[in-house]
């Protein structure tokens, strides 16, 4: 079942001769499950695709389609609200709120919404991510790698169809982003997530199901595994 889809994804800034083509007709279909690196170098267009995938950035044209949804045809307020119920964001910066403990801050964008917490599958995100004995923490008693599980677990915690992650471990050593990584593995398939990843590590990306190349906003390569298909 697909999940996500861009049509003809387009993104100029400038005009004339000083024009820049950051996305030029990107086509996208990511299926329900799937986890996806999208990988490319500084200046190619995949941040910007990523925040046109959460609805963080209106394209100069073409479509993006979340569960069904043409996103970028809802106004400003339920924009933010279908953002926030439906998209998971995890940030290279982590983006925790400090005087709030891992608990708190994983519950915080329910709370935000004003729905009931699932106490039962709460406690699931933080036994496979490994907080248990963190959650009276503050951000500032943990590691770098133990603040990224928070902003998984955060971004897993209102069940969204789909969790974009940008550079999720451009913050932290070797190590503890093959750890980081790992485990955004696991939880995407225990609780049946679709993951989009955007990174430039090659060997990170190799942990997705499917790699997409891009360059100078065009799609260069996509390679499943087992497989290499083009376009």
């Amino acid at each position: 079942m697909e999940i996500l889809r861009t049509e003809n994804l387009k993104k100029y800034y400038g005009e004339g001769e000083a024009m820049v083509k950051a996305l030029d007709g990107v086509d996208l279909a990511v299926e329900k499950g799937e986890f996806v690196s999208i990988v490319g170098t500084s200046g190619s267009g995949k941040s910007t695709l990523l925040n046109m995938l959460g609805g963080l950035d209106r394209p100069t044209s073409g479509s993006v389609l979340v569960d069904g949804k043409n996103i970028f045809s809802l106004k400003t307020e339920a924009m933010t609200i279908f953002r926030r119920r439906k998209i998971g964001f995890v940030f290279q910066s982590f983006n925790l709120v400090p005087v709030l403990n891992v608990y708190e801050n994983i519950v915080l964008p329910i709370e935000l919404d004003g729905n009931r917490i699932d106490k039962g599958f709460i406690e699931s995100v933080i036994e496979t991510l490994g907080l248990e004995s963190k959650i009276y923490a503050l951000p500032s008693q943990l590691s770098g790698g133990q603040q990224q599980r928070v902003a998984i677990a955060r971004a897993l915690a209102s069940k969204p169809v789909i969790v974009l992650a940008d550079e999720p471990t451009g913050n932290l050593d070797s190590a503890t982003s093959q750890d980081v990584l790992g485990l955004m593995k696991t939880t995407g398939e225990r609780f049946g997530q679709t993951m989009v990843m955007i990174t430039h590590n090659e060997e990170i990306a190799q942990m997705a199901d499917r790699i997409v190349h891009i360059e100078d906003g065009r799609i260069v390569s996509r390679t499943q595994k087992g497989g290499e298909l083009h376009g």
